[in-house]
């Protein structure tokens, strides 16, 4: 197994949990803040997805999935386009409404396909190449990848217990 086939794997995990976690789910769920401040599954999903759609953009140098395939326009979110979670306060995360939970999944598969696509053509070396030197030790493009990844995973975790939290007779993805 080559290191951009076992990303790939890792890269497809969060989405098949997104499918899990959204099969069957009411908008009203969907949308539901727990304590009326915490995340709800959409703005959990929609970050997963905007979080690693704008950094592996800056990292390969293109447009954004969001923009240039025109999901910015789809979701339709009273929010900033440049907008991808990072800072949001309860009443932003309240901004994140769709109107399908089919929205979110194909946002989300778009942005992991793009992703796998990028690093398919990614030689060891670029994987090594430091790209950000604001941390110690600098982070590589390999380190950032994964760490798109991890965010994805983690997030779509926080989702599947959200919805457990919300939905009483939803009985998790596993």
């Amino acid at each position: 197994m080559t290191p951009q086939e076992l990303f790939e794997d890792a890269a497809r995990r969060p989405t098949q949990v997104a499918r899990q976690v959204l099969e069957g789910v009411q908008l009203g769920v969907l949308h539901t803040m727990p304590g009326g401040t915490s995340n709800s599954v959409a703005w959990l999903v929609w970050h997963a997805a905007r979080q690693q759609d704008a950094q592996v953009a800056r990292l390969a140098g293109t447009e954004e999935v969001w923009s240039g395939q025109g999901w910015n326009e789809r979701f339709g979110l009273d929010l900033p386009d440049s907008s991808m979670g990072f800072g949001h306060r309860p009443e932003d995360v309240a901004r994140v409404r769709v109107t399908s939970a089919e929205l979110l999944q194909d946002y989300l598969d778009a942005v992991v396909e793009r992703t796998v696509d990028y690093v398919r053509g990614l030689t060891d070396a670029q994987l090594d190449e430091v790209v950000d030197r604001s941390w110690d030790p600098p982070v590589t493009r390999g380190v950032r990848l994964v760490s798109t990844v991890d965010d994805a995973a983690q997030h779509l975790g926080q989702a599947a217990y959200v919805r457990g939290l919300v939905d009483g007779g939803w009985s998790g993805p596993y």
